[in-house]
């Protein structure tokens, strides 16, 4: 089966991408080096490694990607990205978040200095040419949106590509204030494709059919998209007597009734901003069919919590999984081929189709889509 995706720029004309990319093996196969190692991943916030020695193992794309990665910040204060497996015989370094002056292997005592430079190794007196170059640990593309941390294989652009534009609109929120509540963790699995996760939250036009509560705070008639480059925004306006944001003069939305901003970063980030704070949602792919959706809280103004577009995120998100495993049946059908784009509530769907096809292709840039 073809690995070549295409749809047409033109929303008004384009038909959606075709339903083998939900269903095949070698398809999902090269979107782990095509989409995600290309793409900047989250690796968790950086809490544990604020203070000099501090030491924290992550994981790059668990269950996809599964790369070993540590966090170091040296006696410096320098924070470094790089990886967690020791150069001499494929151990795993750092297993729990902790402080030191090096980093020693526990299996044959190689160790590092917090820079990843490889220090000392037992009766290697008789090695030629070494340590060389590639006995230190290698490092990481590695960057932080506010105190969040993003890590890539070989990432197609800066994270500051991905980032600039949910900088530029929401950058008045002291955003490395906000303080992570492990009670509001969620994490969640579905007998469905990630894409069809993410397709579901890039468009509202499902909102009045399959989330009444959220429907009764939102004002449907005003929500819309914004495209750009490598993320899109969907604006979500309150009715009358809802909760919204305190934005200030500075704010480009001032003057406005917003109840939520949704953010997707391609490809599989959502932050969703409240008043009350953040709901990071991470969709992770499990396999061909099966995904995990992580939700990380990280809270604001605790008082808001409990009230609207905010609200009720776990009903919300058991009626998304009820649509989008209906939709993973219904894709693999015989008959069914691809369908079209609503040119007025669909857009963000189209933009992420686009970007597949972009990056299954293998290209690094395309004419620009942000919105005019």
């Amino acid at each position: 089966m073809s690995n070549t995706y295409s749809v047409d720029p033109d929303i008004t004309v384009a038909a959606t991408i075709a339903p083998s990319f939900y269903s095949d093996d070698a398809t999902y196969a090269l979107a782990r080096e095509r989409i995600f190692a290309r793409s900047w991943q989250w690796i968790g916030d950086l809490a544990d490694v604020a203070q000099p020695g501090s030491l924290s193992p992550r994981e790059l794309s668990p269950g996809c990607l599964d790369e070993p990665l540590l966090l170091a910040r040296d006696a410096a204060g320098t924070l470094r990205c790089m990886s967690n497996v020791c150069t001499h015989r494929g151990n795993l370094l750092v297993k729990a978040p902790c402080r030191g002056e090096q980093i020693r292997c526990s299996y044959h005592s190689r160790r590092f200095n917090l820079q990843g430079r490889m220090t000392f190794m037992p009766e290697f007196e008789g090695a030629k040419n070494f340590p060389s170059a590639s006995d230190h640990l290698p490092q990481v593309p590695f960057g932080r949106f506010g105190d969040q941390a993003f890590a890539a294989v070989e990432p197609v652009a800066p994270l500051t590509s991905f980032f600039e534009d949910v900088q530029a609109r929401v950058g008045w929120m002291p955003l490395e204030q906000f303080r992570h509540d492990p009670s509001l963790n969620r994490d969640f699995e579905i007998d469905a494709h990630w894409a069809l996760y993410v397709e579901n939250y890039l468009e509202g036009l499902h909102i009045p059919f399959i989330h009444p509560a959220l429907n009764q705070v939102l004002d449907f008639h005003n929500y819309r998209s914004e495209i750009y480059r490598y993320a899109n925004l969907q604006l979500a306006l309150a009715k009358d007597g809802e909760q919204v944001f305190d934005l200030p003069a500075s704010s480009p939305d001032h003057g406005q009734r917003i109840a939520a901003y949704y953010y997707w970063v391609f490809p599989n980030l959502m932050l969703n901003f409240y008043p009350w704070g953040l709901s990071l949602n991470l969709v992770q792919p499990k396999g061909v069919a099966r995904t995990r959706i992580a939700f990380r809280s990280y809270v604001w103004d605790a008082s808001k919590l409990g009230a609207g577009a905010g609200n009720g995120l776990d009903q919300v998100e058991m009626e998304d999984e009820e649509a989008v495993q209906a939709v993973q049946r219904g894709v693999r059908s015989r008959w069914y081929k691809s369908g079209r784009y609503s040119p007025s509530r669909e857009q963000g769907v189209h933009h992420f189709h686009r970007l597949l096809c972009e990056f299954m292709a293998g290209e690094t840039r395309s004419p620009d889509t942000r919105s005019p």
